[in-house]
């Protein structure tokens, strides 16, 4: 087993395990370094948190180009504007070269002649930049370019956009857009209460059906339509959102990330503040990213990597407008679950037969009720009716008192924290007694009360009115919506029970493999795989017995010193792939065999015409599971790290799991969990369990490299690494490098 060498990063990890699955450790939750720190790849490490406070809730407008006249498109903008400062309290000052007032207030010609400081500037001209740069005298705070045509045109609009981002870098406010709408400017209902939901889009017409839950009794908050995203980015809204008091989850429609980095650092601060935030991410598909850039000008990046950066800091991704309405209501408005059991209880066993395969089959933990719990419920519903979990009534207890003592008696049970009943279609008087019970109970419990209405309609007051009236009762249309919410919902809170921010211990200097390894580095060329396995030795990678020779009469002297049986090796940097030109001799338990061998590897690398530095003389390593660890870039985040199954299995399957660094020994093992053959590394047909620790010890200091020589390293493939059994190790047998 390898020691730790390079701090918490790389733990010992034979040490015990919390009940988060994680090494007990000092540090404590939350920020632990002054804000700018950097880690050793140069990247932050805290998020910048803009003041946003001026931009929703101004003291003053400015609006250029401001209009009153009938059938210009500005006059609506103007009107909208004036009414939304009116609501917040803001005074509006018009901005027009040639009009003297507009709607009754008097103009100012230019944003120079402003003699008032200004909060918030609007421009509704087709060209920001000249308003921009007039704009940096004027000590305005933030400023909304509407125009189009730029990045989501291609690359001269690209180029117009990042003139346009330039300027607003110099001029010291803060931009949202351009190509952006008036959605940050609706009405938003003040007469709801609880936590709200906040809104973040790049597309204002996807945000439109979340911003309706309002007229189902949903509190929402703000909505930050972020554009083509040249200075203010949707990285930007999550971090000042996580921070609101009102906030109860925050909503997002994202085509393209502008910054790996800054969104997760965003979605860090929202789980250290327990705020979840549910995103669709468009891009999972060639055509879906193809769109996405024509749309709004951004990088899609690797959907794979994407998906598990997410994960990684607890963003919920969900693929429907209709999943990210129930699901961000739901976590808005829930209580922290006492439990994770599920139980559903319905009127028809197949109701529950049915909702319960689908919830069991997504991961949600449907307990069988205690004998007495079920000896309890059989009081008011038949014997011979199932209340294990799911609970069947019947039918005809809901339509009296029984009902009421039915669900009473199911949250009671300490093992509950979920209550779901599906109602596949309305029967009432029955549905409507069943729907109000749910809700009487659901005011008296801090357990999750949710309800499936399933009828096509929806305009039943059992619905309508006692189901949407209520804040604490769980309302869906499908069971997918349901199960998919709840499932989140838990997940969420067990996520930021056990978080701890990989942040506080990224790894802020570099350690003392970084020099040795360094020195290996050859810029835009491929190493050989034997100054690849001297960069994994410099990380403590352990790597066979091997000697480097370049004639016969030294590969048997070699031999000798590491060992028969030995493996043989053409070495040179434009070998990727050895065994398919017969560049690799297994099993040589002789002198003689490994002269012939080493002519052998030299003839086929001169036929071939291919350039050596030498022939590997290397020890035999006892059989195990075949590993690959990896490091690869991707264009939004930067180095990644990969784990899978090893040898020709990692093109075949493709079974592989991605991290983004600074992740920690829990992520580690998180990554082996995701893998189809994870059996493997268990012991299967007689097999021994491999050594799970030396493998997460591996992909740590695989991260610390990839980290550490970030401006260096391009690819990183270790394959196979050879996992060993149980308290053996795992050894590197090759490895492929390829510097920046």
């Amino acid at each position: 087993m390898l020691g730790s060498t390079h701090g918490t990063f790389t733990t010992g990890l034979r040490a015990r395990v919390d009940a988060c699955g994680e090494s007990p450790r000092t540090t404590v939750h939350g920020v632990t370094a002054a804000p700018g720190d950097q880690d050793v790849s140069g990247r932050p490490l805290h998020a910048a948190v803009p003041d946003l406070d001026r931009f929703f809730r101004p003291e003053s407008v400015a609006v250029v180009g401001a209009s009153d006249a009938e059938g210009r498109p500005n006059t609506g903008i103007t009107r909208q504007l004036l009414a939304w400062s009116e609501r917040v309290g803001a005074r509006l000052v018009p901005v027009h070269p040639t009009r003297t007032s507009v709607f009754g207030i008097d103009c100012v010609p230019s944003v120079g002649a402003l003699t008032e400081p200004v909060d918030l500037a609007v421009l509704l001209v087709a060209d920001p930049l000249p308003v921009i740069e007039e704009l940096a005298e004027t000590k305005v705070k933030f400023a909304v370019a509407f125009a189009s045509g730029f990045a989501e045109t291609g690359e001269a609009g690209a180029a117009a956009q990042e003139r346009l981002a330039a300027a607003v870098r110099r001029s010291g406010l803060r931009l949202l857009g351009p190509n952006t709408n008036l959605n940050a400017f609706e009405r938003f209902r003040e007469d709801l209460e609880g936590p709200a939901v906040a809104l973040i889009t790049q597309s204002g017409h996807q945000g439109r059906p979340v911003f309706t839950l309002q007229e189902l009794g949903v509190r929402l908050s703000h909505w930050a339509p972020t554009g083509n995203e040249a200075d203010l980015e949707t990285a930007d809204f999550i971090s000042y959102f996580a921070g609101r008091p009102e906030v109860g989850a925050i909503a997002c429609y994202v085509e393209g990330l502008k910054d790996g980095r800054s969104f997760l650092l965003a979605a860090d601060r929202a789980a250290r503040h327990g705020v979840p935030v549910v995103a669709v991410k468009v891009g999972r598909t060639e055509t879906g990213a193809r769109t996405a850039a024509s749309h709004t000008g951004k990088l899609t990046g690797a959907d794979q990597v994407v998906d598990a950066a997410m994960r990684q800091f607890g963003v919920i991704r969900v693929d429907g407008l209709d999943q990210l309405q129930d699901t961000a209501t739901l976590l808005a408005r829930a209580r922290r679950p006492q439990a994770d059991g599920v139980v559903v209880y319905s009127i028809s066993g197949g109701t529950g037969a049915h909702f319960a395969d689908l919830a069991t089959e997504a991961g949600l933990r449907l307990p069988t009720l205690p004998q007495a719990k079920q000896d309890e419920l059989h009081t008011w519903i038949p014997e011979y009716l199932s209340v294990a979990n799911p609970v069947d009534n019947g039918g005809h207890p809901v339509g009296d008192w029984r009902g009421r003592k039915i669900i009473d008696a199911i949250l009671a049970d300490p093992s509950v924290g979920v209550l779901i009943c599906p109602i596949t279609g309305p029967f009432p008087p029955m549905s409507d007694k069943l729907a109000q019970d749910l809700v009487d109970a659901a005011e008296a419990t801090d357990k999750l009360v949710c309800v499936v209405w399933g009828s096509p309609v929806g305009t039943e007051d059992a619905y309508r009115t006692t189901l949407l009236g209520s804040s604490r009762v769980a309302t869906f249309r499908t069971f997918a919506n349901c199960i998919g919410a709840v499932k989140a919902y838990l997940d969420h809170h067990r996520f930021t029970t056990c978080y701890r921010s990989p942040f506080d211990e990224a790894p802020r200097t570099p350690s003392p493999s970084f020099r040795k390894a360094q020195a290996l580095m050859r810029p835009g060329r491929r190493l050989s795989e034997h100054a690849a396995k001297q960069l994994l030795r410099a990380y403590g990678i352990r790597v066979p017995r091997e000697q480097l020779v370049t004639s016969a009469a030294a590969a048997v002297r070699a031999a000798g010193l590491v060992g028969y049986p030995v493996v043989m090796k053409a070495s040179g940097a434009q070998l990727a792939h050895k065994t398919e030109l017969g560049l690799v001799k297994v099993g040589l338990t002789s002198a003689s065999q490994v002269r012939d061998a080493y002519r052998e590897l030299t003839d086929i690398a001169r036929f071939e015409s291919i350039d050596l530095d030498g022939v590997l003389v290397c020890q035999m390593v006892g059989r195990g599971v075949e590993m690959v660890v990896g490091v690869a870039r991707d264009d939004l985040f930067g180095p990644t790290v990969t784990v899978g199954l090893g040898g020709v299995l990692v093109e075949v399957l493709g079974d592989t799991a991605v991290r983004v660094p600074p992740f920690g020994e829990r992520e580690a093992r998180s990554m082996l969990a995701e893998l189809r053959g994870r059996a493997l590394l268990d012991g299967v047909r007689g097999a021994p369990p491999a050594d799970v620790d030396a493998l997460v010890e591996v992909v740590l200091r695989v991260q610390r490299m990839a980290l550490e020589l970030d401006g260096d390293l391009a690819e990183l493939d270790i394959n196979p690494l050879m996992v060993l059994p149980r308290g053996q190790g795992a050894v590197a047998l090759d490895a492929l490098a390829v510097c920046r």
